[in-house]
């Protein structure tokens, strides 16, 4: 039986790339466009747990939420 798991994602844009980053799992993918980006990361996260039991996924962290800062360095 097949069920949905609710887990977050950061994208980051690197040079002219879109990187896709599951926080939960780890797992990474990349896209030309964020919604590229997104699908390459939900298809790379299945695959991903396919090879485990649904009882070991992570549950999600919660809601994500960045925002941009600077700190001095020497």
């Amino acid at each position: 039986m097949k069920m949905n798991k609710k887990l977050n994602a950061v994208i980051t844009k690197e040079n002219k790339w879109y990187v896709a980053h599951c926080v939960e799992l780890d797992v990474v993918s990349q896209g030309k466009t964020i919604e590229e980006a997104e699908n390459n990361l939900k298809e790379a996260v299945e695959l991903y747990l396919e090879s485990f039991d649904t009882a070991d996924i992570p549950d999600s962290k919660g809601e994500i939420v960045l925002y941009p800062f600077e700190v001095a360095v020497r």
